[in-house]
């Protein structure tokens, strides 16, 4: 499904976050076929991680972006319901060509799930700019089946 062809999305009932902590702009493309979302994200003066002395963000916040990528994607796979809290519980090979997200440069996220175990689920994700793919890493989240019982737990 892509989601220009659907009417506007609001993220703030796909992600678990109040703005100004959702980071990314707008949700693309999702197809739950190939287990693949696709977002964007402008960098502006406006985002909360926007370091005036680089004229940017930081690449480590690269991670932020898959993971609000991967939350929407998990929306959609959770047929669309009120999102629960998931945990991202690591990366592994963040790597990554930049020295920051540039002010006024828009980047695409992508997530494509590779394994999961329906409460602990792998994506390969990449960022691009200008579609050169800058930045990727494994991340592995875990979404439990009752989330709220789950954090009255710990």
């Amino acid at each position: 499904m892509r989601v220009s062809d659907l009417q506007e999305i609001d993220l703030e009932k796909i992600l678990p976050h109040d703005r100004p902590m959702i980071l990314i702009d707008n949700l693309l493309e999702v197809d739950m076929d190939k287990k693949f979302v696709k977002t964007s994200v402008t960098i502006s003066e406006n985002k909360i991680f926007f370091d005036k002395e680089i004229n940017g963000i930081s690449p480590l916040v690269g991670i932020e972006f898959m993971a609000q990528t991967v939350g929407c994607y998990s929306y959609y796979k959770n047929g669309e319901k009120i999102p629960e809290i998931g945990f991202l519980l690591g990366s592994r090979l963040y790597e990554n060509t930049l020295e920051k997200f540039e002010n006024g440069k828009t980047y695409i996220i992508t997530a494509q799930e590779i394994y999961t175990d329906n409460e602990l689920v792998s994506f390969e994700c990449l960022i691009y700019n200008e579609g050169k793919e800058v930045a990727k890493a494994a991340v592995n989240v875990f979404q439990p089946a009752d989330a709220g019982a789950y954090l009255k737990e710990l």
